[in-house]
């Protein structure tokens, strides 16, 4: 009798447990995912013209008699043409650091790799630094051509060329996987066909990287359709920044600015819809290598004609000084004062740690001859109460998404695999990956629509007013990074054994002492990877943080966007351009360290990590034994 009790009490609590699981669920993806992109499309065709009556088609016949199709034409062109370049340049820089024997190879990776570690708007403000009308090049350019144009460092060309270097981080990550995966085996038999050795490249190599490469083109197509930082710093019209732009209107200044903002999101949604929908269907086919059953490690292939050599050596290391010098100057000039900064000139009795720590005043003389004084004019990034609140909004918010976006779905891949092959796990499968098919501008731009009002969804509350604007924002962020989040929980879990869940419920283990004790620490690893690296993408994250700009959501990159707007003004903010360049620095340490975590001491196995912990033990060992021996 008291077993039967038991049971029915696991049976109540379990029933209790799937049926408030399951209307939490139901609450999130109808309330943040569904009804505000429904809102989106249904004000597409409920504006009203002058007289107050519904025009189903004004937005519509606006697109086609106004500006709007040149903003989908740029986005088309620079979209088209970064599917070439970068996979020009990402090619290129894969090939040379892990196919071709170049020497220098390690050091040239490691700068092929900076755009790991900045990004987005500090990337873009880095670019800027250098080549803009004030940069630092642009300056000593002028002092060679006096009659060139300060001005060359903006709209497209400027986006495609910052963009090109800014989108070869998943050619060196991803690329450079697959062709470490080569089987050497079958370059080596070619070889001994005698096939040359490009011939080897494009017969053999090139193949076999041909899935990657597919995966790498559609994201990047979709990347440049979807640009907003780069566009909005550099002076590109493209769709993204018309939107935000857009979003911050009235009616007052332009006919049905929202709808309008609506229908660019839209047509978005369209393009990355297919876009997605044909990588899925072209990866559902299947490629596949067949290669020997003792596979071999890929050796790198010497360049035999001296002339061709010579060339890739040139080539290489100019790469290598495109991608290395915006950080060598950022990190340079961030040590430098606010005067040497604004002349863009190296002084080496200039430097200082202004930038980073500390404040001082600042006086000047005013046109009638009056002198003035700004306290704290000149502050460092930890000096600076702006750059400070940037700095911890961002990092609490972003922790707050990374850390949510892995809890909702470790519980979902759990109930995933748990009731594999069934329609439901299918069906939370697909929503979590919902947003995956939405640009994430439509998503963050429902999102300010739709609960910039008294909403009963969320219990009559306006969630763009005042500090609400920051829960809105963990939301919108939680959103975005699930799919991601599914992709990677996902894998790690097919690693778990199920003997393993079964030997712990035949020692009378719950599921839920189960998940948490056999499951959770199998896959924690790749759990904490995942939180890391959408830590990493959120904290200097700007797309999202100008839909939701506020004076209660100004996030970091907002704050580094700003700095140089305010420069100077009326003596403030002397070294935001200083500033600025610790920023940066700061987000490269910060991103550094994140993903040396990652990928350095967390991709380690346990007999790795303990060689390296036996190796230090030794080192210290005769450290200290030469030092009692000198004592």
């Amino acid at each position: 009798m008291q077993a039967s009790v038991k049971r029915g009490g696991r049976l109540d609590a379990s029933l209790l447990y799937k049926v408030f699981g399951g209307v939490l669920f139901l609450y999130l993806f109808l309330g943040f995912m569904v009804a505000p992109c429904l809102n989106t499309l249904t004000s597409i065709f409920t504006t009203k013209d002058a007289a107050g009556n519904t025009d189903y088609l004004a937005v519509i016949r606006f697109f086609f008699a106004g500006k709007m199709p040149s903003f989908v034409l740029n986005s088309l062109k620079l979209a088209v043409c970064l599917v070439v370049t970068v996979n020009v340049v990402g090619v290129s820089i894969v090939l040379l650091t892990e196919y071709f024997d170049i020497r220098g190879a390690k050091i040239l990776r490691l700068g092929y790799m900076t755009t790991l570690i900045y990004s987005g708007v500090a990337l873009v403000t880095g670019y800027q630094f250098l080549y803009d009308k004030d940069g630092i090049l642009t300056t000593w350019l002028l002092q060679l051509f006096p009659g060139m144009d300060r001005q060359w460092f903006s709209g497209f060309s400027a986006v495609l060329f910052t963009m090109t270097f800014a989108c070869t981080s998943n050619h060196a990550l991803f690329l450079r996987n697959a062709i470490r995966s080569i089987d050497y085996n079958t370059v080596e038999a070619a070889r001994n066909m005698g096939a040359r050795p490009f011939k080897v490249l494009f017969k053999v190599v090139m193949p076999t990287l041909l899935p990657t490469l597919f995966s790498l083109t559609v994201m990047t197509f979709i990347t440049g359709l979807c640009a907003m930082s780069a566009p909005t710093l550099l002076g590109y019209n493209s769709i993204n920044p018309e939107i935000v732009r857009l979003a911050g209107s009235t009616t007052a200044d332009e006919a049905f600015p929202q709808a309008r903002a609506a229908l660019l999101s839209i047509i978005l949604a369209m393009f990355t819809i297919v876009l997605l929908t044909t990588l899925n269907h072209y990866e559902r086919k299947g490629h596949y290598l067949s290669v020997s059953k003792t596979k071999a490690k890929l050796v790198k292939q010497k360049i035999q004609n001296p002339a061709a050599n010579v060339l890739a050596h040139v080539y290489a290391y100019v790469l290598f000084l495109i991608y290395m010098t915006p950080v060598a100057m950022i990190v340079v000039f961030s040590l430098q004062n606010w005067q040497s900064i604004k002349a863009k000139t190296l002084n080496f009795s200039g430097w200082t740690l202004i930038n980073y720590f500390g404040s001082q005043d600042y006086s000047y003389t005013t046109s009638r001859g009056k002198t003035k004084l700004r306290p704290d004019a000149i502050s460092g990034v930890f000096a600076n109460e702006k750059t400070l609140g940037g700095i911890r909004l961002s990092f609490i918010l972003s922790a707050l998404a990374a850390a949510l976006a892995c809890v909702i779905v470790v519980v979902a891949v759990n109930y995933i695999f748990k009731h594999r092959n069934k329609k439901r796990a299918v069906l939370v499968e697909g929503c979590l990956l919902f947003p995956w098919l939405l640009p994430t501008i439509l998503i963050c731009y429902s999102y300010r629509i739709f609960f910039n009002r008294d909403v009963w969804y969320v219990f009559g509350n306006n969630m763009y007013y005042a500090e609400n604007v920051r829960f809105l924002i963990v939301m919108a962020y939680t959103v975005v990074k699930l799919p991601f989040a599914l992709r990677m929980v996902k894998a790690a879990f097919y690693a778990i054994d199920d003997e393993l869940e079964d030997a712990a419920r035949n020692l009378g283990a719950s599921p839920l002492v189960t998940f948490l004790r056999v499951k959770l620490p199998i896959v924690l690893p790749s759990v904490l990877a995942v939180f890391a690296l959408n830590f990493n993408s959120l904290f200097t994250e700007y797309d999202m943080s100008a839909t939701f700009h506020s004076s209660y959501g100004t996030s970091y990159a907002m704050v580094i966007q700003s700095m140089c707007y305010e420069e100077g003004r009326d003596g403030m903010n002397m070294n935001a351009s200083g500033r600025r360049c610790a920023s940066t620095v700061f987000i490269m340490l910060v991103s550094g360290l994140i993903l040396y975590l990652v990928y350095g001491v967390g991709s380690r196995d346990l007999g790795e990590r303990l060689a390296r912990k036996e190796k230090r033990r030794k080192f210290w060992a005769r450290v200290t034994g030469r030092a009692g021996k000198a004592a």
